[in-house]
C-alpha cells in the first residue's frame, strides 16, 4: 500500500514533536528529498525554539501581588460600591495579556523577517519573482498563442534564445512530473532580453520558467519562495542566471517541480 502524502499539518506536527515515531520517518525521508521543504520547515522549528528560550524563564518567576490582589474575592463593602468607569475597570490581567501578545508576534515576526522576507521586501531586494509571475500571468491564460516557438522545434527555440541572451539557455525536462514542455518567448526585461519557457499537464495546468541574466551582481543565492496573487512562484539565484518558477499550483507541489528544475540546471 502506498504511503500516505506528506501535508502542511504533518509538517507543523513534526515542528512541534507531535507525530508518531512511523510518521515521523516518513516525513523525515519526504524532507530530506525536499531541501526547499526542509528549509522552510527548520526555521519554524528555530523560531520555536527562539521564543521558548525568551519566554520559559517567565514560568518561573512569581506572580505579581498585584495581579494576586485581583484574583482573590473582593470585600464585601466593595460589592456595594457604584461602577467604576471603563477605563478603571480594564483589568491588569487583560492589559498583561494584550501586551504578550504584542511581544510574542512582534518577535515572531522580527525572527522570521531575515529568512521569510515579505512581498514588499522581496520585491525591493529582488525584482525577479514579481516579473516572473506577471510575465506568468499575462501569456499562461492565452489559448490560441501562448508560446512564440513550439516545443515542436526546440532545437530552433533552445538556439534562437541562446543567442538572444548570450549564453546557452535549454529548458529542462518535466515529463516525470507530469508537465511537458509546450514551448517558449522570448520577453523584455530590464536591462536586457529574459527567456520563457513554458510546460502544461494533462489538465491544461501550465506553468512558466522565467529565465534571466539581470542577476549576475546579486550574490544571494538562496531557494526562495514568493507568492504574487494567485501566482506561487520558487527562484534563485545560480551564477550568471535568475530562475523563477511560477504556477497557480498548490506550494507543495511547486516546490517539487522547482526542486527537480534545480537539480537538472545544476548538473548541466
Amino acid at each position: 500500500m502506498s504511503a500516505q502524502p506528506i501535508t502542511e499539518a504533518d509538517l507543523q506536527a513534526w515542528v512541534d514533536a507531535a507525530l508518531p515515531e512511523a510518521r515521523r520517518a516518513e516525513v523525515e525521508d519526504y524532507l530530506a528529498a525536499q531541501p526547499a521543504e526542509a528549509e522552510r520547515v527548520l526555521a519554524y522549528q528555530e523560531q520555536k525554539l527562539a521564543l521558548r528560550s525568551l519566554f520559559n524563564p517567565v514560568l518561573d518567576e512569581p506572580l505579581p501581588e498585584n495581579l494576586t490582589a485581583l484574583a482573590s474575592p473582593p470585600p464585601a463593602a466593595a460589592i456595594e460600591r457604584p461602577p467604576k468607569p471603563l477605563l478603571e475597570r480594564w483589568s491588569l490581567q487583560r492589559i498583561a495579556a494584550s501586551v504578550l501578545i504584542a511581544l510574542v508576534g512582534g518577535l515572531a515576526g522580527w525572527l522570521a523577517h531575515d529568512r521569510y522576507p515579505s512581498a514588499e521586501n522581496l520585491a525591493r531586494t529582488s525584482p525577479l519573482p514579481h516579473q516572473a509571475a506577471v510575465a506568468h500571468a499575462v501569456f499562461s491564460p492565452d489559448v490560441r498563442r501562448p508560446v512564440e516557438v513550439s516545443a515542436e522545434n526546440e532545437d530552433q527555440l533552445v538556439a534562437w534564445l541562446s543567442k538572444r541572451l548570450g549564453t546557452p539557455v535549454r529548458p529542462p525536462k518535466l515529463g516525470a512530473l507530469g508537465f511537458e514542455l509546450i514551448g517558449g518567448r522570448l520577453l523584455p526585461g530590464n536591462s536586457g532580453p529574459v527567456a520563457q519557457f513554458m510546460y502544461q499537464d494533462a489538465t491544461g495546468q501550465r506553468l512558466t520558467l522565467y529565465v534571466s541574466t539581470e542577476n549576475a551582481t546579486n550574490q544571494d543565492t538562496a531557494f526562495r519562495f514568493a507568492k504574487e496573487g494567485q501566482v506561487n512562484v520558487f527562484y534563485w539565484i545560480d551564477g550568471k542566471f535568475g530562475y523563477a518558477l511560477s504556477a497557480g499550483i498548490d506550494k507543495g507541489k511547486l516546490a517539487r517541480i522547482a526542486t527537480a528544475v534545480y537539480d537538472q540546471l545544476d548538473r548541466k
